[in-house]
């Protein structure tokens, strides 16, 4: 349990970054545990994977990535429970923990495609420019898959992403594909959309919500009300798998609170800083959800995840 402590504790820290990587992280994490525990029976086996689950859950709350993978392999260890032996869980695990690796990574792949179309092959010498916002792993694929299509007209405004400046991470990986691109002020948003007359925005999300309510950095709600007001689309790139299915059941999305001192190292009785991760995007906002099922209106996310994945429907 204190190597569980310190992988846990590296997710919590976020030196681990990105709802991709935690939920990656996770599942090696938990397969690891596994391998290192002593079981007396199944029971008592499930019963420590269980606590090691919960531990993982709970150092990001706004992570269903994460929560799906780590409930793909319990409900799958729960339901083959009769035919198992204590002996064979941790290479159980290893096999599940790569098969949720496979769904990640190709529903990812599968986005890049579906989204790089929505990027037209310009003939003329006027440039198509898109916007996004933080780094998002699938709307840096889809981009760099429209590079490698030899789609050569676009150019990319990113925003800085306070207080961490993730936008940098997205920055870097697109100038390093030849994508030319415009690094601006979180609060220069609606200045640069206005003034380069933006022709879509593309972000991530952290988590969709059974209404199709997307929660994403801290700042993309602000960009959606800007592409309304200027009437630029706004599409939202999202694996199916950060679909949080309990809010079907009426529970809430948490928005994290992270360290004051992440903005500013500087304490006052009178001074109170705050430092909201994320924030909501109503689904009025989003012209289109790209996943790996195609592009489609946010309100439909879960009929779509239960459709791909019944194995994660309680």
């Amino acid at each position: 349990m204190e190597q569980l402590l310190k992988d846990a504790e590296r997710i919590r820290s976020l030196e681990i970054q990105g709802a991709s990587n935690v939920a990656i992280s996770a599942i090696d994490f938990l397969s690891r545990y596994a391998k290192r525990i002593d079981c007396i029976d199944l029971d008592n086996c499930i019963s420590k994977l269980q606590d090691a689950k919960k531990l993982l859950e709970e150092t990001r709350v706004t992570e269903p990535a994460m929560r799906n993978g780590l409930n793909y392999i319990m409900n799958k260890i729960k339901n083959s429970k009769t035919e198992l032996d204590v002996k064979e869980i941790p290479a159980i695990i290893e096999v599940l923990k790569n098969e949720y690796k496979t769904m990640f990574q190709a529903s990812k792949r599968k986005i890049a495609e579906i989204g790089a179309r929505r990027i037209p092959d310009m003939e003329s010498d006027d440039d198509f420019i898109v916007m996004t916002h933080c780094h998002s792993s699938a709307v840096s694929a889809i981009l760099l898959e429209a590079k490698k299509q030899g789609k050569d007209n676009f150019k990319v405004i990113n925003t800085e992403t306070q207080p961490r400046l993730q936008g940098r991470k997205t920055a870097k990986k697109l100038l390093s594909a030849g994508i030319e691109v415009m690094y601006v002020v979180d609060s220069a948003m609606r200045w640069a959309v206005n003034h380069f007359e933006v022709d879509m925005i593309i972000v991530g999300a952290d988590s969709i919500t059974s209404e199709g309510t997307v929660l994403n950095k801290i700042g993309t709600r602000l960009l959606a009300l800007v592409a309304h007001e200027e009437h630029v689309p706004f599409y939202v790139a999202s694996q199916l798998l950060k679909y949080n299915p309990d809010t079907t059941l009426g529970i809430l999305e948490k928005i994290e609170m992270r360290e004051p001192k992440e903005i500013w190292d500087y304490e006052h009785k009178n001074l109170t800083i705050l430092n909201p991760a994320f924030e909501t995007v109503s689904r009025r906002y989003i012209d289109g959800l790209i996943t790996e099922a195609g592009i489609f209106a946010s309100s439909h996310v879960p009929n779509y995840f239960a459709k791909l994945y019944p194995d994660l429907i309680s």
